[in-house]
C-alpha cells in the first residue's frame, strides 16, 4: 500500500489552486494576503456604512449636499499630508500610519457616540469621516497593488484580489445585522477596529510574499522616501493628458453615485419611519450589491477582459446605466431603485473598478501614490460636491425622482464613452517593465492613440 507523500498532496492542490485563479508560479501567495487584506478592509468598513447612512439621514436628508461639501473640505486637507507622508518617508512607514490614524478615530467617535453629547454635530461629522475613510484606505490599497503587480499580473489577478473585498463588504453587512441589536450600534466600531488591525497585518504579508517578484531597482525605491512637493499629485494629474483623462472618467462615475445616493436618500426616508428600519434596508442593497459584484468578480471579471478587451469592458456598467436610467424615470420606485444600485454598485465593484485601477499599472510609483490618491479622494469628492448641489438645484426646480433619473441617462452614456477611449488608451501601451520609471516620461498620452482630449 502506498502512502501519499504529504508534500505531492500539498503542491497538486496548490497547482490546481493557480490554475483555477489564473497565477503564475510564485503569484499564488502574494494573491491570497491580497483578498485577505481587501477582505478585513471591506468587512471593516461595511460594518459601519450602514451606521454612517444613518447618520446621514438622522443629520437631515434636506442636508446631505452641505455633509458632502464638509467631506471635499476635508479631502483638501487629507490629501496634501498624504502626499507630504509618501514624499518624506518609505512605503513600509507612511502605510500602517494611515491605517493606524484610522483606527485611532474608531476609538474617538465610539467615545463620542456613546456620549450622546451634541447627537445632530456627532452624526454629521460620522458621516464626513466614514466618507473620507471609505475612499482613502480603498485607495491607498489600489495604490499597493498597482506597485506590487505589472499590467498582465493585474489582468489576471485583479478580479480575484477584488473579490476578496466583495466577501468582506458581504461579511461586515451581515456582521451588522447579527451584532447590532446584541452589541448597539456604537460598538460596532470596535468591531470594526479590529478587522483594520487584521487588514495591517494582510498588508505586510502580501508586501512580504510578493517581493520576488518585483525587480532589484524596484525593491530599492519602495525603500525610499519618493520626494517631490505635497501637491505633485496635482501637477501630476495636470501635466499629463491620461490622468486627466481618469480624472474625467472618475467626475462621471461620482456624479452617477451621487444621484441614485441621493434618490435613494429620498425614496427610502419617504417609505419608512424609523431608524431601524432605514438601516436594515440598507444593510440589505449592501448585501445584494456585494453578492452579485463578488459572483462577477470570481466568474466574470478575468474572463469579460480577456474576451471582450479592456475598452470594453470599462464600458459596461456605463452602458447598463443608461438603460437602468431611463427605467427608473419610467419607475421611480424602490424595486427598481434597488434594481439600480444592484447594476451600478456591484457592476463597479465587479468589473468596473478592477478594471480602472488597471490603468495605473503603466504609471511611476509617484504617480501610482500621488496622482492616484488625489484622483480617488479630490476629485471623487468634488465630484460628489458638483453633482450633489446639481441634484439639490433639480429638486429645487421641482424635478422628481423620475424626471431626475432622465437627466442623468445622456450623462451615463458620456461616462461610457470615455471608459472606452480610456481602455483604448491603455492597451496601445506597453508594460510598465519596458517603461521609464520617472514618473512624468512613464505617463501614456491619450493623444498616442488618437483619443486625446
Amino acid at each position: 500500500m502506498h502512502l501519499n507523500n504529504p508534500d505531492n498532496t500539498s503542491s497538486v492542490v496548490v497547482t490546481r489552486i493557480s490554475r483555477l485563479l489564473g497565477c503564475k508560479p510564485g503569484e499564488l501567495a502574494p494573491a491570497l494576503w491580497a483578498f485577505a487584506y481587501f477582505f478585513c478592509l471591506l468587512a471593516g468598513y461595511y460594518v459601519i456604512r450602514p451606521l454612517r447612512d444613518e447618520m446621514g439621514v438622522r443629520g437631515g436628508v434636506d442636508h446631505l449636499q452641505w455633509l458632502f461639501t464638509g467631506t471635499f473640505a476635508v479631502m483638501l486637507v487629507a490629501v496634501p499630508i498624504f502626499g507630504a507622508l509618501t514624499s518624506r518617508f518609505p512605503r513600509r512607514r507612511f502605510l500602517p500610519a494611515v491605517y493606524l490614524f484610522f483606527i485611532a478615530n474608531m476609538l474617538f467617535f465610539w467615545l463620542l457616540l456613546r456620549s450622546d453629547v451634541a447627537e445632530v454635530v456627532a452624526a454629521r461629522a460620522f458621516f464626513i469621516w466614514a466618507s473620507v475613510l471609505n475612499l482613502f484606505v480603498v485607495s491607498v490599497f489600489w495604490s499597493l497593488m498597482a506597485d506590487l503587480f505589472d499590467r498582465q499580473q493585474a489582468a489576471r489577478l485583479f478580479g480575484f484580489v477584488a473579490a476578496g473585498g466583495s466577501t468582506g463588504a458581504i461579511a461586515g453587512p451581515a456582521l451588522t445585522t447579527q451584532l447590532s441589536s446584541i452589541l448597539g450600534a456604537d460598538n460596532l466600531l470596535l468591531v470594526s477596529a479590529v478587522l483594520f488591525t487584521l487588514a495591517l497585518v494582510c498588508m505586510h504579508r502580501v508586501v512580504h510574499t510578493a517581493r520576488h517578484q518585483i525587480s532589484t531597482q524596484r525593491l530599492a525605491e519602495a525603500e525610499q522616501p519618493m520626494g517631490g512637493s505635497i501637491l505633485e499629485g496635482f501637477y501630476l494629474v495636470l501635466r499629463s493628458p491620461y490622468l486627466l483623462g481618469i480624472c474625467v472618467l472618475m467626475l462621471l462615475t461620482t456624479s452617477i453615485a451621487t444621484f441614485l445616493y441621493f434618490q435613494q436618500a429620498r425614496i427610502v426616508s419617504e417609505l419608512f419611519a424609523s431608524s431601524e428600519e432605514r438601516t436594515t434596508v440598507f444593510a440589505a442593497i449592501d448585501l445584494a450589491v456585494n453578492v452579485s459584484a463578488l459572483l462577477l468578480q470570481i466568474f466574470g471579471t478575468s474572463r469579460l477582459v480577456r474576451r471582450m478587451g479592456l475598452p470594453a469592458a470599462l464600458a459596461t456598467v456605463p452602458l447598463l446605466m443608461v438603460v437602468v436610467f431611463i427605467g427608473l424615470g419610467v419607475a421611480p420606485v424602490l424595486s427598481m431603485l434597488v434594481t439600480a444600485q444592484v447594476i451600478r454598485r456591484g457592476g463597479n465593484y465587479g468589473l468596473m473598478r478592477p478594471c480602472r485601477e488597471m490603468l495605473f499599472t503603466v504609471v511611476g510609483r509617484r504617480a501610482k501614490y500621488k496622482a492616484k490618491n488625489f484622483i480617488d479622494t479630490v476629485v471623487y469628492r468634488g465630484g460628489d460636491v458638483v453633482s450633489a448641489w446639481v441634484y439639490a438645484g433639480l429638486a429645487a426646480l421641482g424635478l422628481g425622482i423620475g424626471q431626475t433619473a432622465l437627466v442623468a441617462a445622456p450623462v451615463a452614456g458620456l461616462w461610457a464613452l470615455v471608459a472606452w477611449r480610456l481602455g483604448r488608451s491603455l492597451e496601445n501601451r506597453g508594460d510598465e517593465d519596458s517603461m521609464p520609471t520617472e514618473p512624468m516620461t512613464a505617463e501614456p498620452s491619450l493623444k498616442d492613440s488618437g483619443t486625446g482630449h
